[in-house]
């Protein structure tokens, strides 16, 4: 059987959307693995412990915290600066409030610029590794420790690099199940039994 003009244009157009739609689902975590592997768009690493060798050289870290449009809570950085030698681990907090008379979920998102330094700032614990529940009116800090990697010294591109910005933006997401019942006034353990 052979198939007249119009019913091989019409497959190759399934074909056509086929492949982009493919190449659309894909592009996604594709995109995730690219920048987690070379620091693009200020994607940071993660380590479970500190670094082995710490420079003399110092560099200063900046923070800036966001809140989605949407995100009731107040948001902001414990210092605005912090100055500590390459390699050196660091500590650093932000501060979240629930201004509302409502449990709020929260996931923060985050970046480091400039761009070139995302692949040598490295975080061994971070709020934004889970999601943050925070009842009516309930003020936290939350710790991120980190460090600079020493080869950044030695990065054709980042090695000029003396101030590196991490930035984090909260965005509200849904409660989870075990604190849903927050939202009626029961406790979680008592609406899980």
């Amino acid at each position: 059987m052979t198939l007249k003009a119009p019913q091989k244009t019409l497959l190759k157009l399934v074909g056509v959307v086929t492949v982009m739609g493919t190449l659309a689902w894909a592009s996604v975590p594709f995109y995730s693995w690219f920048c987690a592997v070379t620091g693009f768009g200020g994607t940071t690493d993660v380590a479970d412990n500190g670094s082995d060798v710490i420079l003399n050289e110092t560099i200063k870290i900046r923070f800036d915290a966001n809140t989605d449009p949407d995100m009731p809570w107040a948001f902001k950085p414990v210092v605005n600066t912090m100055e500590l030698r390459i390699g050196e681990t660091g500590l650093a907090f932000y501060e979240a409030y629930n201004p509302t008379d409502r449990v709020v979920a929260g996931t923060a998102s985050y970046n480091v610029a400039p761009f070139e330094a995302g692949g040598f700032f490295t975080k061994i614990d971070c709020f934004c590794f889970t999601e943050q529940v925070l009842r009516p009116g309930e003020r936290v800090l939350m710790p991120v420790t980190f460090y600079v990697d020493p080869e950044i010294t030695t990065d054709r591109d980042a090695k000029f690099i003396h101030r590196i910005t991490l930035s984090y933006t909260f965005h509200e997401t849904d409660l989870p199940e075990d604190y849903a019942a927050l939202a009626t006034g029961e406790t979680p353990e008592t609406s899980l039994n």
